[in-house]
């Protein structure tokens, strides 16, 4: 213990003079009051630089040219009772950018709607970090910034990191293709697993929860016995991560080290790990595409209860009475949109049921989460929906009779599982039959699945 303690002292001395600095965390009256926690900004960027164009191309599957944006966004917070939350932000959310200084041309620009992404590019580190600010009335105290260069050689640095999948993943976009089971990824392959789009439907929202799963998995590794007891690998592995990344110049070297010694404990029993709740994925605007849409409710939830160091389980907020479980209906599960909320605070709840959901062919995000909230944990589980979409919640209900049904004006089409206590596994959802000599659902697999461990 004590040679790793020295290692890793002597490691932050020798190249803590390395270590990329940005002004990133300001000043103002508009800043969100201090909430006593330590919370981070987590970004990784799509800047390029010190990568060849062959192997941006051929190995990390990245071409184009870079967008000066976040590729990826967390905000990671670090309460004083040894519990961590880490929720992620999709890079697509349509949010209020606040007035700036354009970085390329210096012109004053007024506040304005956009990604979330773009403020980066617009003003750099200290816009993306007043843009979550003021988007989610949280007070960040420090930012992290990694680029793709950083994070492969940081996955490198470990020997690599282990991922398991119950299903085969394939992207040829990102050039992601693994099989079902445990692997191990190297540098480029981390890239590709975190950066695959295309898995399947929920894009983005699958990809965080990717994101979040390999960052469990990451801090796994590094905080191992096999790197920790090994002053040369962990050496070596201190020096990559610092070399390739840029922090905030309040973070000391003493923070740095007390940031990695929180996070190696981090797991599910001491831990929370969310995404901002969604009222649209596919909400088109000019000038920006197609954009997600936050359920100004639903986050309004979450961060609050970040803010307040509240474990993220409870049930969602019920707005009407709740109807009766109406007959099976006509819309196939496949295009019925689901997203899952634990709100039982029963540990793997929510992916045991997402994983239910799916297998029964209902087209779920693949990100579940804690339900917001901090009221006693949901016994009964509750389908939210919106009033407008009547035929396809009978699908849903028919594959979970017991829970009940809750009407949710303007909820959108993507319908939210909170399960209870009481859950129990879907009954089949019974979809109208396919015509002889329909082809197969493009992605779609079949044969058993591997169950990986929680």
């Amino acid at each position: 213990m004590l040679a790793t303690a020295c290692a890793g002292w002597a490691v932050l001395n020798g190249v803590g003079s390395s270590l990329g600095r940005v002004d990133a965390i300001g000043g103002g009256p508009d800043r969100p009051a201090d909430d006593g926690a330590s919370t981070f900004l987590v970004v990784g960027t799509d800047e390029r630089e010190g990568i060849s164009e062959s192997t941006l191309k051929d190995v990390l599957h990245a071409g184009g040219e870079s967008c000066h944006c976040t590729d990826t966004m967390m905000i990671v917070q670090l309460s004083d009772h040894g519990r961590a939350t880490v929720v992620s932000v999709p890079r697509d959310s349509y949010v209020e950018i606040p007035a700036h200084q354009d970085r390329v041309s210096g012109k004053q620009v007024a506040a304005a709607k956009g990604k979330i992404n773009a403020a980066y590019g617009m003003g750099g580190a200290p816009l993306a970090v007043r843009t979550v600010e003021q988007n989610t009335g949280l007070r960040i105290d420090h930012y992290i910034e990694v680029n793709f260069l950083g994070f492969v050689s940081t996955v490198d640095a470990l020997g690599g990191v282990d991922v398991c999948t119950p299903k085969p993943l394939r992207d040829d976009y990102s050039g992601l293709d693994l099989p079902a089971g445990t692997s191990r990824l190297d540098g480029a392959g981390a890239l590709r697993y975190v950066r695959a789009r295309h898995v399947d439907g929920s894009s983005d929202l699958g990809r965080m929860h990717r994101q979040q799963k390999f960052l469990a998995q990451l801090l796994h590794q590094a905080s191992s016995g096999g790197t920790l007891l090994n002053p040369a690998k962990l050496t070596g592995v201190m020096d990559t991560v610092l070399r390739s990344v840029k922090v905030d110049k309040g973070l000391g070297n003493a923070e740095l080290l007390d940031f990695a010694a929180r996070l190696k404990d981090l797991s599910a029993s001491n831990a929370d790990f969310a995404t901002v709740p969604l009222s649209s994925v596919d909400h088109p605007v000019q000038g920006w595409g197609s954009t997600v849409l936050w359920d100004d409710k639903g986050a309004k939830a979450l961060f609050d209860a970040v803010r307040a160091g509240r474990p993220l389980t409870g049930p969602a907020p019920a707005s009407n009475t709740p109807s009766t479980t109406p007959a099976a209906g006509t819309v196939p599960p496949d295009q019925v949109r689901v997203q899952v909320l634990n709100g039982a605070g029963v540990q793997g709840l929510g992916n045991r049921v997402d994983e239910d959901l799916r297998k029964a062919g209902f087209a779920t995000t693949g990100t579940p989460s804690n339900a917001p909230g901090n009221g006693p944990a949901a016994t009964r589980t509750v389908i939210r929906y919106d009033p407008h979409w009547d035929e396809s919640v009978k699908t849903l209900a028919a594959a979970l009779p017991d829970a009940e049904l809750v009407k949710v004006p303007n909820l959108g089409a993507t319908f939210q599982v909170v399960a209870g206590s009481d859950y129990r596994s879907p009954a089949a959802a019974a979809p109208e039959p396919a015509a002889a000599g329909d082809a197969p659902v493009a992605g779609a697999e079949s044969g058993s699945e591997i169950s990986c461990p929680a």
